[in-house]
């Protein structure tokens, strides 16, 4: 088996551009579009607090349930993709808890700018509980595009 050992990859026909082909050789990617530009998993119970990052500077606590992490880098335009992991709280009898991408009351993103994203964290409903906004502990969110 080969190994290289680099510290850069600087594509040859224009330094940002390397193509990867795919497992089969049928198809190419771009390897810069396939990276996750950002990502983070942060305690929102109590004073909030980053367990670990990549390209965020830290995270605002709006209110219950309601988090503003900030990108160091900032993406190029607001284009770019919240991907947020649902958690199933096991030690209450309520429904699946999630993060996800603050949405207004007429469906357009809440505070998506090309530096920061609100995300949510909530908990939907079940018999005994009507579901609602929850600081919750595991907050995962990974973010895709293209970095300014």
């Amino acid at each position: 088996m080969s190994e290289i050992k680099v510290d850069n990859l600087t594509g040859k026909t224009s330094a940002g551009n390397i193509t990867v082909t795919s497992e089969g050789g049928a198809a190419t990617q771009s390897l810069q579009q396939g990276l996750a530009k950002a990502w983070i998993f942060f305690n929102g119970i109590g004073t909030v607090s980053v367990n670990d990052s990549l390209n965020i500077s830290g995270v605002t606590d709006n209110a219950t349930g309601s988090f503003t992490p900030a990108f160091l880098n900032s993406f190029s335009s607001v284009n770019y993709a919240p991907v947020c992991s649902p958690v199933n709280e096991l030690a209450h009898p309520r429904g699946v808890a999630g993060l996800g991408v603050a949405i207004n009351g007429d469906n357009t993103f809440m505070d998506m700018t090309a530096s920061q994203v609100r995300l949510n964290h909530n908990y939907g409903s079940s018999s005994t509980s009507n579901g609602g906004a929850l600081d919750g502990y595991g907050n995962f969110a990974t973010f895709m595009g293209d970095l300014a």
